[in-house]
C-alpha cells in the first residue's frame, strides 16, 4: 500500500505541478512598460485603413497582439507589422514614436511596405542594447542618416531601403562590424561610399543601387571576401572597376554596376567570377573588348552589357544555360545569334538592339520559346519572318525589331494574350492591322505595307503612320467605294 501510495503521490504531484506552470504561462501577460511603448507606438499611427493594429488593445496581452513575439520572460523581442503592397489599403500612417525604447528586449523591428511612416531615422534604436535586426523598407522617413550610427554595434541586419533618406553616407557606418546584411538602396543618399565600408567584414549583402552616391567605386574589397551580393547601380559612380573586387570571386553572385559613369575597359579578372550569377554592367562607358575570360562564366544566368561602347570580338561563352542577355547599342557586329543562346533551355530574354546582326530569322531556331517574354531584334538588318518564332511564344510580353527588314503579312502573327508591346515598325511589313493589337499597352507598325480599314484602338496616329494604304480612325477616313 505504501508503495502504490509513493507513486500515486509522485504522479499527482507531477500534474499539479504541470498545472501550476500552465496557468502561469497562461495567465502570465507582457511587461507593462512593453504594452504602453506599443500603446505610444499605436497612437502615433493616424491612419490603419485595414485595422492591423485593431487588436492592440489596453489590459490585453501584448504578447498575443499581432506582429509581436515575446520570449519566455514575456519581454517583447520582435516588432513585425508589413503592409501590402497590392491592396490600397495595406499601409499604415503616421510616426514612429520614441517610446519603442521602453521594448528594452526588443532584438528586431519590421517595418516592412508599410508606405505611409514618416518622420527621421528612429532614434528609440540607440536605446536598444539588444537590437540585431532591423529593416524599415518602403516608407517615407526622410532626413539624413545620423553621424552615430555606427553606435548600433550589436545589429546583424540593417535595411532602410525604399525610404527618401538624403545626404552622405556616415563614415562611422563602419562600426557596425557584426553586419551580414545592409541595405539602403532607393534613397537619396548623396557624397561618396565611405572607405570605412572595409570594417564590414562579415557582411555577405551590400545594396546601395538607386541613390545619387557619386566618385569612385573604394578599392577595399579585400577586407569584404564574404560578399556574395553587390549592388551600386542607379548611381553616379565614375572610374574604373577597382582591382580589388577580384578578392571577392569565390563567393560573388551578383554584381550589378549598371546606370553609373564608370570607364575604362572590363577587367579580365572578372572572369575569375565563377560562381557569378548575375553580372550588370549597363548604362556605363565601357570601352574596348568583353575579356576572352569571359568564357569561364558557366554559371552565369544573367548577362548585361548594354549601351556601352565595346567593339569585337565577342568573346565565346560556355554557359550552359542564360535566362537572360542583354548587348544592345554598343559596337559589335555579331552577325548571328550566338549558339550558346540559340541552346539554352530556360531563356526568357534576349535583347540583341543595333548588334550588327544581318541573317534570316527564320533560320533562327531556338531549343526552346516557352520561357520567352521579352525580344529585342531593334536596329539590325534582319530578313525573312518573325511568325514562326512568335508563334512558338505562349507568355511572350514584348517584341521590338524596329528598323530592319523583316517581311511578312500581318496577319499571320498570332498576338498572345500576354502581349503588351509590339514594335515591328519601319520594316517591309504587309497586310492588314489585325484586330487582337487593340489589347496592346504599346503598338508601333508605321512605316510599312499595311493596307485597310484599322480596328478600334485607344493608338496615335503616329503609331500608325507612313504605310501604304492604312485608313480609318486614328488615320483619315477610309474612301467609300
Amino acid at each position: 500500500m505504501l508503495s502504490f501510495f509513493t507513486k500515486n503521490s509522485s504522479l499527482i504531484f507531477l500534474f499539479f505541478t504541470i498545472l501550476i506552470h500552465y496557468s502561469i504561462s497562461v495567465s502570465a501577460k507582457c511587461h507593462v512598460d512593453d504594452e504602453s511603448g506599443l500603446l505610444a507606438f499605436k497612437k502615433g499611427i493616424v491612419s490603419d485603413p485595414s485595422g492591423m493594429l485593431s487588436k492592440w488593445k489596453s489590459g490585453t496581452d501584448c504578447c498575443a497582439w499581432p506582429g509581436i513575439q515575446c520570449r519566455d520572460t514575456n519581454r517583447v523581442h520582435e516588432l513585425a507589422l508589413y503592409g501590402q503592397l497590392d491592396k490600397p489599403n495595406g499601409y499604415l500612417a503616421g510616426t514612429i514614436s520614441p517610446t519603442l525604447a521602453k521594448l528594452k528586449e526588443l532584438n528586431a523591428v519590421y517595418f516592412q511596405d508599410l508606405r505611409n511612416i514618416s518622420g527621421p531615422f528612429p532614434s528609440f534604436l540607440f536605446s536598444l542594447q539588444n537590437i540585431g535586426y532591423v529593416y524599415i523598407e518602403n516608407n517615407k522617413l526622410s532626413g539624413k542618416l545620423p553621424e552615430n550610427l555606427g553606435q548600433l554595434s550589436n545589429l546583424i541586419a540593417l535595411s532602410l531601403a525604399g525610404n527618401r533618406f538624403s545626404g552622405p553616407i556616415p563614415s562611422s557606418i563602419g562600426g557596425l562590424t557584426q553586419l551580414i546584411q545592409l541595405k539602403l538602396h532607393n534613397n537619396l543618399l548623396t557624397g561618396t561610399i565611405p572607405a570605412s565600408f572595409k570594417a564590414l567584414k562579415n557582411v555577405t549583402a551590400l545594396s546601395l543601387d538607386h541613390n545619387q552616391l557619386s566618385g569612385a567605386i573604394p578599392d577595399f574589397f579585400t577586407e569584404t571576401h564574404k560578399l556574395i551580393f553587390l549592388e551600386l547601380s542607379h548611381n553616379k559612380l565614375s572610374g574604373n572597376i577597382p582591382g580589388s573586387i577580384a578578392a571577392i570571386a569565390p563567393n560573388l553572385r551578383f554584381l550589378q554596376l549598371g546606370h553609373n559613369a564608370l570607364s575604362g575597359t572590363i577587367p579580365d579578372f572578372l572572369g575569375k567570377f565563377q560562381a557569378l550569377d548575375t553580372l550588370d554592367l549597363s548604362w556605363n562607358k565601357f570601352s574596348g573588348t568583353v575579356p576572352k575570360t569571359f568564357g569561364n562564366l558557366t554559371k552565369i544566368f544573367n548577362l548585361d552589357l548594354s549601351h556601352n561602347s565595346l567593339v569585337d570580338p565577342f568573346p565565346q561563352m560556355n554557359v550552359k544555360g542564360i535566362e537572360s542577355l542583354d548587348l544592345s547599342y554598343n559596337n559589335f557586329n555579331l552577325v548571328n545569334i550566338p549558339k550558346w543562346v540559340a541552346s539554352s533551355p530556360i531563356i526568357y530574354s534576349l535583347k540583341l538592339a543595333k548588334c550588327g546582326l544581318k541573317f534570316k530569322l527564320d533560320d533562327f531556331k531556338p531549343v526552346e520559346t516557352y520561357f520567352y517574354d521579352y525580344i529585342d531584334l531593334s536596329e539590325n538588318e534582319i530578313t525573312g519572318s518573325p511568325v514562326k518564332l512568335l508563334n512558338r511564344t505562349d507568355y511572350l510580353v514584348g517584341f521590338y525589331a524596329s528598323g530592319n527588314q523583316l517581311k511578312f503579312d500581318f496577319g499571320s502573327l498570332r498576338i498572345v494574350k500576354t502581349l503588351k508591346d509590339l514594335d515591328i515598325s519601319r520594316n517591309l511589313v504587309f497586310g492588314k492591322v489585325p484586330q487582337d493589337v487593340a489589347g496592346l499597352r504599346m503598338l508601333n507598325v508605321s512605316h510599312n505595307h499595311l493596307c485597310g480599314q484599322l480596328p478600334a484602338t485607344k493608338f496615335a496616329a503616329t503609331a500608325f503612320a507612313g504605310n501604304d494604304c492604312l485608313c480609318g480612325s486614328p488615320l483619315p477616313a477610309c474612301k467609300k467605294t
